[in-house]
């Protein structure tokens, strides 16, 4: 039996999730571009703030605040649908694209200071350029997981090419 998800009114929680069976899409420089168009498309349709957003690998992570009435299930319901459909049909798979429940914990108080606030022109810029062939590339705001693990990794808010695509 599962934990009852705590919810809150007007409150920041941390959410982590994690693609299926620790398949790295988001290695993907597509899968990345894709799941900008659905992250922009679904801030218009729900009203929250978010910071620290972070895509890498096999991993999305960031910090949320949905606006008053809005619950925090229905705006991750939305996201995690709507990409799973678009990029199975895109792949011609079926099935799952998101492993387990996503986790969610609330916030005492405010992010920390290195989780910047999501620059949404950024976003919208990178969905609609085309993608190098073969490249992939990191997303991040300032990752929770990376500023709650102290980690020294710089925080961009910028996206950014690192390397070829792996063999195999």
């Amino acid at each position: 039996m599962r934990l009852k998800r705590e919810l809150a009114e007007n409150v920041w929680y941390e959410v982590r999730t994690e693609i299926n069976v620790g398949e790295p899409l988001f290695r993907l420089a597509w899968a990345v571009a894709l799941f900008c168009r659905v992250l922009r498309e679904v801030k218009g349709q729900f009203d929250f703030e978010m910071r620290g957003l972070a895509v890498e690998g096999v991993w999305l992570t960031f910090y949320i605040k949905p606006a008053e009435g809005l619950k925090l299930p229905k705006i991750m319901q939305w996201l995690k649908q709507t990409f799973a459909v678009r990029f199975n049909f895109r792949t011609g798979r079926k099935g799952h694209v998101w492993g387990d429940r996503y986790w969610s914990e609330i916030l005492d108080g405010e992010p920390p200071p290195e989780a910047k606030e999501v620059d949404w022109e950024a976003v919208e810029a990178e969905a609609s350029k085309p993608v190098p062939a073969g490249m992939v590339y990191k997303l991040s705001w300032g990752s929770p997981r990376q500023a709650g693990m102290g980690s020294e990794a710089p925080f961009s808010p910028q996206f950014t090419f690192s390397s070829v695509f792996p063999p195999g």
